[in-house]
């Protein structure tokens, strides 16, 4: 096994109820030894009775705790849901540390992600223009140049870092959004039409949602209203292991996503010298989630129609039978 660095900065877990993912995120977590480890869970849901079992397993994954480390544990009672369990985490950890390095039980770490991560929190600190270090990228990365990491106007969130001067500006409800699009402010926004539609449709359902499941959404908007830029690495350093049927928002398979595993990233990093928003990967970084939209919405729309045609001839089938 390659020896990897210590970890100095804190790092955030956020889990809910599956413990056989949550030890595999951990083992990562304990060759990396942090000083300080924030664990936020969510809480069983009324109506589902195995979670209070499953729950339970998964906090107790961190009694393992075998290294000199300050815990906090938020632990919460009542089932909050994927969007405010994670803010409300969140929040928490920055009343306590100015930077964390932030996670969710399903996303699996190359250990190299935390040493990434740790480098640019300090190095980008008081640089306003950063908002979000990445350490998932879609697959997607930058030849020219040879530099580890390139600019990005889209926050990947599944393993990720940032500080408190950055998360202040996080709004749940989005409270803005009616204002900036009054004023036209979200042609622009983005650097495609294309792109800015689609959005503002998203953030105008979210708005008219009557409960709002999701929080990375309200976290894109808020760093582009801020004009903050993301980091993303030109390698993938963080792999997805909780895509398919038990996942809450990511049911539909995407062969891609689960194929891209977690790789090491090279030390020392090559800084870029400038900081410019790579444009064109931005706009296949866009293209891709958006196209995952349509496809997922359309097999919906075929799954509802075969139900529909299922019941259909299943009640021809009872009339022909009287």
């Amino acid at each position: 096994m390659d020896k990897v660095n210590k970890v100095n900065v804190p790092v955030a877990l956020i889990i809910f109820n599956r413990p056989e993912m949550t030890e595999k995120v951990f083992e990562v977590i304990r060759r990396v030894r942090p000083g300080q480890l924030f664990i936020i869970a969510d809480g069983p849901r009324d109506d589902t009775p195995s979670d209070v079992a499953l729950c339970r397993a998964a906090r107790a994954v961190f009694d393992k705790v075998d290294w000199p480390c300050e815990q906090h544990r938020n632990f919460s009672d009542d089932n909050m849901g994927c969007g405010k369990r994670p803010v409300s985490g969140i929040s928490w950890v920055f009343e306590h540390v100015d930077k964390a390095i932030i996670l969710e039980d399903d996303c699996l770490p190359h250990p190299t992600f935390f040493q990434f991560c740790e480098e640019l929190l300090y190095r980008y600190q008081d640089d306003q223009r950063i908002m979000h270090i990445a350490g998932y990228n879609r697959g997607i990365s930058r030849n020219k140049g040879n530099y580890s990491y390139f600019f990005s106007k889209l926050p990947l969130c599944w393993g990720w870092a940032t500080w408190r001067r950055a998360w202040c500006h996080f709004d749940f409800d989005i409270n803005h959004f009616e204002d900036i699009r009054a004023q036209g402010l979200f042609d622009g926004l983005l650097g495609e039409r294309h792109s800015e539609r689609f959005w503002e449709k998203r953030f105008e359902s979210l708005k008219q949602s009557a409960r709002v499941d999701i929080w990375d959404f309200q976290w894109d908007f808020a760093c582009w209203i801020q004009s903050g830029l993301a980091i993303v690495p030109n390698v993938n350093l963080v792999r997805n292991i909780g895509l398919g049927q038990d996942a809450t928002h990511t049911k539909e398979l995407d062969l891609r996503v689960i194929e891209l595993h977690e790789k090491a990233i090279v030390f020392p990093l090559n800084h870029p010298p400038y900081m410019i928003r790579d444009t064109k990967l931005d706009r296949s970084i866009f293209r891709d989630i958006e196209n995952g939209f349509f496809h997922r919405n359309l097999s919906l729309l075929i799954r509802i129609l075969k139900k529909v045609r299922y019941l259909f001839n299943l009640n021809g089938l009872s009339k022909g039978s009287q």
